[in-house]
């Protein structure tokens, strides 16, 4: 049996680099988005209306349905509550696995 080594549950997942990039950065986004609704006590209902999407929406973002939110429409759902994004793009070290 051979043990894999992963810098992330997403690199584990994924099926290419890019992929994990961008599973990473909806993560984040996300868990941002997340916090902001259980910050200001908001009900599904409440947030919906807030971020400018159903309450179905909501539901599906609280309980981490990544595969249905594009990085384009959680920026946007973080910008109508006032939340900033912030990239940083940097070169990491390639790790060689299996």
């Amino acid at each position: 049996m051979e043990i894999h080594t992963y810098r992330s549950v997403w690199d584990a997942i994924a099926d290419s680099p890019e992929e994990a990039a961008n599973l990473k950065l909806r993560s984040l986004l996300m868990d941002a988005i997340k916090a902001y609704i259980d910050q200001e006590k908001l009900t599904q209902e409440e947030a919906a209306k807030r971020l400018g999407v159903t309450r179905s929406r909501v539901s599906e973002l609280v309980n981490g349905r990544i595969s249905k939110f594009t990085i384009d429409k959680l920026v946007n759902m973080a910008a109508r509550v006032g939340l900033t994004t912030r990239l940083t793009v940097r070169r990491e070290e390639v790790v060689e696995v299996g």
